[in-house]
């Protein structure tokens, strides 16, 4: 609206109210010279009026809200001959709206104001689509001559004039150009955690950030139902137009071309990985020399030590079981996001996604601070901000296998960390092997039934879960246990008077047996306490 002020059809044109509504986008113009022309009106329209209507119309204000409820870019009026002036609760109604209300000078035509604006629009819309026109010209150039994400992220900045990139759904940058350092360091646009472009906070089309002008503009890329993820503009030193958003819907299908091919190719690619990767993992892949070498060929590098992380995506409680459409993108985007951030850090890591389970090989030599904190860092970026496929899971860590031949039993030990980690902490936790500790005894018991009668037999009332009175006593009785029988600590950390807690242990020695004086029984305690704790045990 702004820019159709400065055309000479418009000389004279005065704003009476609605100024802040300046930047409305006109797409169509009409006349409005009967009282009933509401169901007439289309949104981004600049409706044109002599005023004579008006003159009947009883409620102008209840007229000018009607008016921007359906998306009206301005009103245009020639005062004077119908109507003198428009009334003060009109010009406040509109200026809380933002829609303008223009004073036509008595010299203008309405001929001369359709047909320039109208050229205007035309023109613009041509220039739109020549611009379009050759966004799709050289992004299809760039596909064949057998460029990827990165040769398109390359072009697109000189197109459009502002950085651009390419993410997975939840932000994992894919590619990306014409992107300056401090854009990168910006919270407003990435996630700190983990580097992932904040994708929820800009919907499709143009966002402004804070008060100033629309300044990115995201589509997504869609491949029929399938979503491939957002292609970005950030522009520089200028507003975002609804220009650069049809401009980038045709690049984010030219990217849709791009990553179906690519998930084609690494489809063959991954299952030839994953089955390679399967025998080596059950130890039928051969020699370690014949397995190193055939590792190298495939970018892997597993002739040094490694450790095996196993993460599994955990079920949401209450969720409905997804359909077998939705699960398969959902398991790809996670292993995609775990190959992100792990080949970013190790390029020669192993990391391969299952139906189940994404695996992961990775270096255990170099770096300060041991082997957990490393990875457990990794963890983090992947899971960052609800990344990850923005779904929980669990993680397993195995101790560090020193040879292409231990990596079997490595691969056993993260499942089984993971399943254990599952059981004990719910979903979303991270443990390691040399952790668990008893745990690991007790997750190895086929028989749970033997399990559940050496709770009952050892514990005997406080077997029962789920009574507050029960519970409680087993609270203290393993804070106390923990804490090598140091009664004066343990009222401490349960918040209890000391001759309260020396009372307590009475009632739970008359319940238990001699647990003070005897070790064994106090062993025997312990690990009961420690199965309770296993949440598949309860009920």
């Amino acid at each position: 609206m702004a820019d159709a002020l400065s055309l000479s059809s418009l000389a004279g044109t005065e704003v009476l109210a609605g100024a802040t509504g300046l930047d409305r986008v006109i797409q169509r113009l009409n006349v409005m010279e009967v009282p009933d022309i509401l169901p007439w009106v289309k949104p981004h329209e600049l409706l044109l009026t002599t005023g004579y209507p008006l003159q009947s119309a009883g409620d102008l204000a209840g007229l000018v809200r009607d008016l921007d409820e359906r998306g009206l870019a301005a009103v245009a009026i020639k005062l004077g001959r119908y109507v003198d002036t428009l009334p003060d609760e009109v010009l406040r109604t509109a200026d809380s709206l933002g829609l303008p209300l223009l004073r036509l000078s008595g010299a203008v035509a309405f001929d001369d104001v359709l047909n320039q604006l109208l050229t205007d629009i035309i023109n613009r819309q041509a220039a739109t689509l020549a611009r379009a026109e050759e966004v799709h010209r050289v992004l299809v150039d760039v596909i064949l001559a057998g460029g990827g994400l990165a040769a398109i992220a390359e072009k697109l900045p000189e197109l459009l004039d502002g950085s651009v990139m390419v993410t997975t759904p939840d932000g994992r940058v894919l590619a990306r150009s014409g992107m300056d350092e401090e854009v990168l360091a910006d919270p407003r646009f990435f996630d700190p955690s983990g580097g992932r472009f904040q994708v929820e906070h800009f919907k499709h089309g143009a966002r402004a950030l804070d008060d100033e002008d629309p300044r990115v503009v995201q589509v997504p890329v869609l491949a029929g139902s399938l979503d491939h993820g957002r292609v970005v503009l950030i522009t520089r030193g200028r507003s975002a137009e609804a220009a650069d958003v049809h401009l980038l819907e045709r690049a984010a299908a030219t990217a849709a071309l791009v990553i179906t091919r690519d998930l084609a190719v690494s489809a063959v690619e991954g299952k030839y990985q994953g089955d390679f990767l399967r025998d080596l993992l059950a130890g039928n892949a051969g020699g370690d020399e014949h397995v190193i070498r055939h590792c190298a060929s495939l970018g892997w590098d597993i002739d040094r030590p490694l450790v095996a992380v196993v993460a599994e995506l955990d079920g949401e409680a209450g969720a409905p079981v997804p359909a077998a459409g939705e699960l398969r993108p959902a398991h790809e985007r996670f292993a995609g996001a775990w190959s992100m951030v792990v080949r970013e850090r190790d390029p020669g890591a192993v990391v391969v996604g299952y139906s189940q389970e994404v695996v992961v090989l990775l270096g255990a030599d170099g770096g300060g601070g041991g082997v957990g904190p490393r990875v457990r860092s990794v963890i983090a970026q992947v899971a960052g901000d609800g990344g990850g496929g923005r779904r929980p899971f669990t993680t397993g860590i195995s101790r560090v296998a020193a040879a292409p031949g231990e990596l079997p039993r490595a691969y056993e030990q993260a499942r089984q960390a993971a399943r254990v980690g599952r059981r004990m902490n719910g979903p979303g936790s991270v443990a390691e092997f040399d952790d668990l500790g008893v745990y690991r005894l007790l997750s190895q018991i086929p028989d749970t039934a033997e399990l559940r009668s050496f709770i009952a037999e050892t514990l005997g009332e406080l077997a029962e879960t789920g009574s507050p009175e029960k519970d409680d006593l087993r609270t203290t009785l393993e804070t106390l246990l923990d804490n090598n029988l140091n009664v004066a600590e343990t009222a401490r950390l349960l918040h209890f008077h000391y001759n309260t807690l020396r009372y307590r242990i009475g009632k739970l020695e008359r319940m238990l047996g001699p647990f003070s004086t005897d070790p064994h029984l106090r062993l025997n305690l312990l690990v009961a306490l420690r199965a309770v704790r296993m949440h598949d045990l309860r009920g």
